[in-house]
């Protein structure tokens, strides 16, 4: 990870590997922000935490060392804005159906007269240091998810996007959207052939391309066909495989 930040990253295609944190504890954030991931993804989503709790987590990622990125509930500017004053250094906005709506998720990630996001110093006064609105541009990464056959349809104008700096797939939804039931890039030809496709046109646009997948094995595969970055881990799934490994070594003695 270079010192400048994830979103430089980003835009060099520097090779990354996170992991979401579904649960809602800040305890458990920083544990996984200093577990030596080049960063963490909150999910707002898909998960146990809300808006309402978003900025204990993002701080407590924040102290474990990691860059932390926010996957809001939806493409409204409101969610986004929020929480890029939380202190996140990105977001994961879903269901971007068009180039319409991508640009609309990334005016709200900066400041007038390149945006529409509101100045807001929300830390001042708890952090000894605060970003102004230039270093609040410079730092924010917008990356819009790719997961409707609309998107998929629409990528290269998508990619294409002004400040959009990736596009990430959301491989379960995207095969809902295909009609291909939900199945995975190994079960489905045709959903491996739209991820291809989706790599190679927004690398065209300029545009970094991330994938959620289920683990090391399927992250190698995929970096090797092009993904910049991955997210192939979560908070809850690593405590359940570690307290279900603990358990089963216990019982065996």
């Amino acid at each position: 990870m270079p010192s400048r930040g994830f979103r430089a990253a980003l835009r060099e295609r520097t090779p990354m590997s996170g992991s979401w944190v579904f649960l809602d504890d800040a305890v458990t954030a920083q544990v996984m922000g200093r577990a030596g991931f080049d960063f963490i993804t909150i999910d707002l989503q898909h998960s146990y935490s809300t808006m309402s709790s978003a900025a204990g987590l993002v701080d407590a990622v924040r102290q474990g060392g990691a860059p932390v990125v926010v996957r809001v509930p939806w493409n409204t500017p409101d969610l986004i804005m929020r929480s890029l004053d939380l202190g996140a250094e990105g977001v994961i906005v879903p269901m971007v159906n068009s180039a319409a709506e991508a640009e609309a998720a990334a005016r709200s990630c900066h400041y007038a007269p390149r945006g529409t996001r509101s100045w807001g110093p929300l830390w001042q006064g708890v952090h000894e240091s605060h970003p102004d609105h230039e270093e609040g541009d410079r730092i924010a990464a917008c990356i819009v998810m790719i997961e409707t056959a609309s998107a998929y349809v629409d990528i290269d104008a998508i990619a294409a996007v002004p400040d959009v700096d990736a596009v990430y797939i959301g491989q379960n939804d995207l095969s809902l959207s295909a009609g291909l039931g939900r199945r995975t890039f190994a079960e489905s030809p045709e959903l491996h052939a739209m991820i291809e496709r989706i790599v190679e046109r927004s690398h065209a646009a300029g545009a970094a391309v991330g994938l959620d997948c289920s683990g090391p094995e399927a992250a190698s595969y995929w970096r090797e066909r092009g993904v910049d970055f991955v997210i192939a881990a979560n908070d809850v799934a690593l405590l359940a495989q570690s307290a279900g490994a603990a358990a089963a070594a216990l019982r065996a003695r």
